[in-house]
């Protein structure tokens, strides 16, 4: 199919010889394909048309008035087509590089002018895609019109209203079809208000979701600005893990591979080069690091318009939706099975009675209102029974945790990580930047042979270092020509460092050194950069001297770097063979660097030859220069949110590429680390069978050294042998795989690359572990409240469709009229969900273990509370039914409407005060923190204040009547004694699951009952 289209398409590029009318042509193929496979197509199209556009000869064209007044001398349609086509020919036609950038005034080294950006957004447009318009309030009021069983209601009221009018005239024949449909439209209006404010807050989410900052060159200081700011000419800094910005082309770089699986489907590789320069919008940087000259933004690129084909795919729904609209389609078919009886039953006893009268062949309008009413009765009865609120209830809880979340910097990504997190057992953390502060320092260093203590921040000098000035001179070399930090001047023109926390930690050390980072990098020629990556563990730089000479340096983990070394420095300031014993007595260096809570790295540096290959980077024969401790405290308030979390059942495993007398170190600092032994490396863990590490797992709490694999083989183990609902922190590119197989993936949002970040459920915007402890707490939170609703939801129920049959099996008649019933249920749906599903967290739910994968929703302690609410309810609203004239001694002619609005009134406030009572599944005091819920009490006030004015008020549309204060206050007790029934029901005790002796990572076990609930 793809080959076929793309042939077609080529064909209609050849005859029509121009761009613009592919978009047309290939949306109309692109309904018949899936989104992937689209991009694919569009883009082996897109080459074979340009490709014949090249072979037939460039096409003329001449600058508008707009581009040339404005000093450009290329029109942004055909500086994007360039990109788009990949056309190394047309590039060089235009000069390559160099001369786009002059057909765009813009210099390679100063980057664009700020005075001259509105000017570039004027003609090349601004980086923005044209997004699908936001669906409207009135579009949420259809949506919920469509509800079959409201459809089915307003043609009952439709034809009441007719047959009311033609038997008891205008206006008593209005009321009971009008009352019906003046409920539909309350009931239709909450939900879309409610419909409508969650996607509002979805929509800010996803706004926060698309922020990504990038680095550029701007009046010729290094900047960082939003992607949605960047301008044609804008000169971009690219490093791993970095998500291309906007299409452009590749100024100068190293070692440099883009990852295009987004746009063509391909999983290889590609080299950027100044022979391949073109990089399209959309796609990740897996290796190396470039500049950028943007040559097109917004809709303008190839991601910008592919995406205006595409439609949006919406938010999957979340496990607990899944299985909670199971839970309301088994309800909803039990209520349709009741509402069938009910109306059978009715039908039949209204049948039987026109038999005994003798009335039976005698039909009027008014048995037809009758029968209509039972009707619109029974399909209530589907209205009620039917808890539609239940996913909704879950779509309010975690809309109101994420933006709650959002609040306290976290943003979340995916709606189900929310409620997974609450059920996490296992956090497998990184150490920088989460555990500890991520403001790195130069501590430490040894150089020949001498430890020397050089924290604070005074200037350094050749004689406080005690060496020789060869040895400091290349030190500096070292420290300042393999950086991927850079010196840059902020607005106020003072110095700033940019980079990584390492790389500008040793930077500033360079800095207090006396050093300037400038002249040595302009006396010097760059021939290959390896960027630093997880995997090497080591940066490496090659560059050449304008004296002559080319040299190697390195820097990087030390046992990598020891290997790779041959001689080192020693006290005198000469070259040394580097023998087994002094090989060991620097270990014993490091490692007593890194018992000290220090980062340790190796510095070292290698003359390279004219016999070594041309361009290449040594790996081995070095000289050791140096090695250096890095200082990164502890953050505040971690050792106590690490005690939290195993108060609350959650392993705490730090998972790190440091030393492992580090990770010892900075884990015994935070309370992670118990005892030496649970700590590993992480070779020496991928290294072990099966066996042995369902033997080891449960103890580990420190993995030191750990590559991505390693994060990925522990995660994955841990979840497939003790099913541990794993939750992972990662930064890097490389920690996609382990992201993505946890249950949780939570990036870092400083530190953290956009691969990371796009891999992940949740981004920690403040990269703090506390963040994370408050991520768990809301979880945590969203689940109980949706079990609160549930147990509340299931209650009323219960009641209703039981009370309606038997009444209408009894007395022939349902106590609760059409319009009762659709006020009940928005009391249960909508502003149940509203009341009991956005209640804040509290501290003690993280003193309760987690909630086991797999385990049942619906728990016996929610049972019991629904059986005891509902046999208390049931039997009270039974007595009132059926002989309710008798206990309260009414009389006259409208007892009946008394009795019948009593017992609505009755209903409603034991619904009220159940809600109460659903705060609380197991405590007793199920009145802390109420007042404080501002939503809940909201919700409490306006659901009793309009209760009084259906019952006062509007009894026409109702079918109540006034009720005198005695018959108030006795519906109010009525209800409130549900409070005392609660309170008897959580005392009856109910099977809970046995705790383990010992946790399986070393700790006591968590009691459980209901002082922790």
């Amino acid at each position: 199919m793809p080959s076929i289209v793309v042939l077609l398409i080529s064909y209609y590029y050849c005859c029509k010889v121009l761009l613009r009318p592919y978009n047309a042509f290939c949306i109309c193929l692109f309904f018949f394909l899936p989104n992937q496979e689209k991009i694919r197509v569009a883009l082996l199209v897109q080459k074979a048309a340009l490709q014949f556009i090249d072979a037939v000869g460039p096409t003329d064209y001449k600058l508008s008035n707009e581009v040339r007044e404005a000093n450009f001398g290329i029109e942004p349609d055909d500086l994007a087509s360039i990109i788009h086509g990949r056309h190394i020919k047309r590039l060089k036609s235009h000069g390559g590089v160099e001369g786009i950038a002059l057909k765009v005034t813009v210099s390679l080294t100063e980057g664009v002018r700020s005075d001259n950006i509105a000017t570039r957004q004027k003609i090349y447009g601004f980086n923005h895609y044209t997004e699908k318009p936001p669906r409207t309030f009135w579009m949420f009021v259809w949506d919920a019109f469509q509800d079959l069983t409201l459809i089915i209601l307003m043609i009952c009221a439709v034809i009441s209203i007719g047959v009311g009018l033609a038997t008891e005239g205008w206006p008593k024949g209005m009321y009971d079809g009008a009352g019906i449909l003046l409920s539909i439209i309350l009931v239709v209006l909450v939900t879309a208000i409610s419909d409508y404010r969650q996607s509002l807050q979805f929509r800010d989410l996803d706004r926060e979701k698309k922020k990504i900052s990038v680095q550029v060159t701007r009046d010729g200081r290094r900047q960082q600005v939003s992607i949605y700011d960047l301008v044609v000419g804008d000169v971009v800094h690219l490093g791993i893990g970095n998500q291309v910005p906007a299409d452009g082309l590749f100024i100068l770089g190293y070692s440099l591979q883009i990852d295009e699986s987004s746009l063509s489907g391909e999983t290889d590789l590609v080299d950027i080069y100044e022979q391949n320069p073109f990089l399209l919008s959309g796609t990740k940087v897996r290796d190396g690091s470039a500049k950028m000259l943007v040559t097109a933004v917004g809709m303008r690129t190839e991601w910008g318009k592919l995406m205006e084909t595409l439609n949006e795919a919406g938010e999957d729904e979340t496990p607990l939706q899944v299985k909670l609209n199971g839970v309301a389609t088994i309800i909803g078919k039990i209520g349709l099975s009741f509402a069938v009886l009910t109306f059978m039953v009715l039908t039949l006893r209204f049948v039987i009675e026109k038999a005994l009268k003798n009335e039976f062949t005698h039909w009027s309008s008014t048995d037809a209102m009758t029968l209509l009413n039972y009707f619109a009765i029974s399909v209530t009865i589907i209205v009620v029974a039917v808890p539609e609120g239940l996913p909704l209830a879950v779509t309010l809880s975690l809309a109101f945790a994420m933006k709650q979340l959002m609040e306290e910097r976290a943003l979340v990504r995916h709606l189900s990580a929310c409620e997974t997190m609450g059920s996490a057992s296992c956090i497998c953390t990184d150490k920088t930047g989460t555990l500890t502060t991520n403001h790195m320092v130069v501590d430490k260093i040894w150089t020949c042979e001498k430890i020397k203590d050089v924290s604070g921040d005074e200037s350094k000098n050749l004689d406080d270092m005690e060496i020789s000035e060869r040895i400091f001179s290349t030190l500096l070399r070292t420290i300042f020509l393999n950086s991927s930090a850079e010196v840059v001047k902020d607005e106020k023109g003072n110095n700033a460092l940019l980079g990584t926390p390492t790389e500008t930690a040793l930077l500033e050390f360079g800095l207090l050194l006396g050093g300037d980072p400038d002249v040595q990098r302009r006396q010097i020629q760059v021939l290959k950069v390896e960027p630093f990556n997880s995997d090497r563990k080591k940066m490496s730089v090659l560059v050449a001297f304008p004296e002559g000479g080319v040299q190697a340096f390195c820097k990087g983990a030390p046992e990598i770097l020891l290997r790779m070394c041959d001689k080192f420095v020693d006290c005198s300031g000469e070259l040394v063979l580097l023998s087994e014993e002094r090989v060991r007595n620097i270990t014993d260096v490091i490692n007593g660097f890194a018992s000290e809570a220090l980062r340790t790295l190796c510095l070292a540096v290698k003359d390279v030859d004219e016999t070594f290959p041309e361009n290449s980077i040594p790996e081995s024969g070095y000289t050791l220069l140096a090695v250096v401790g890095i200082k990164d405290p502890v953050r505040p308030g971690v050792k106590e949110a690490v005690q939290t979390c195993l108060a609350a059942g959650i392993t705490v495993r730090m998972v790190t590429g440091d030393n492992i007398n580090t990770a010892k170190a900075i884990a015994k600092e935070c309370g992670i680390l118990t005892a030496d032994e649970n700590a590993i490396e992480g070779p020496e863990f991928s290294s072990k069978s099966l066996d042995e590490m369902k033997g080891i797992i449960p103890n580990i709490q420190v993995m030191a050294r750990s590559k991505p694999s390693d994060k990925f083989n522990l995660v994955t183990h841990s979840r497939n042998m003790f099913g541990d609902v794993v939750a992972v922190t990662g930064d890097g590119t490389n920690d996609a795989p382990a992201l993505r197989q946890s249950d949780i993936g939570l990036a870092m949002g400083i530190t953290g690359t956009e691969v990371a970040k796009e891999n992940a459920d949740v981004i920690i915007m403040d990269d703090n572990f506390a963040t994370i402890l408050n991520v768990a707490k809301w979880g945590r939170a969203v689940y109980i409240n949706i079990q609160k609703f549930v147990q509340f939801q299931l209650t009323v129920n219960v009641v209703a469709l039981i009370i309606n049959f038997v009444s209408a099996c009894i007395s022939g008649s349902a106590p609760f009229t059409a319009v009762q019933l659709l006020w009940v249920n928005m009391i249960m749906d909508t502003l149940g969900a509203l009341a009991l599903a956005t209640e804040p967290p509290n501290d003690a739910l993280l003193k309760r273990p987690p909630v086991p994968r797999g385990a049942s929703f619906i728990t016996k302690p929610m049972w019991r509370n629904i059986v005891g609410q509902s046999i208390y309810q049931l039997i009270v609203l039974g007595v009132l039914n059926f002989g309710g004239k008798q206990l309260l001694g009414l009389t006259g002619s409208d007892a009946i409407s008394v009795l019948n609005t009593v017992i609505f009134n009755s209903f409603v406030f034991c619904q009220v005060f159940n809600e109460i009572n659903s705060r609380e599944i197991e405590k007793i005091n199920i009145f802390k923190g109420m007042f404080s819920s501002w939503i809940f009490m909201a919700v409490m006030v306006s659901t009793v204040a309009f209760q009084v004015v259906i019952v006062e008020y509007l009894g026409t549309f109702a079918s109540t009547v006034p009720l005198s204060w005695q018959l108030w206050v006795l519906c109010i007790l009525i209800g409130s004694v549900s409070l005392i029934v609660a309170v008897i029901v959580k005392c009856i005790p109910v099977g809970t699951a046995v705790a383990k002796a010992k946790q399986h990572d070393g700790y006591d076990a968590l009691p459980s009952g209901p002082e922790l609930a």
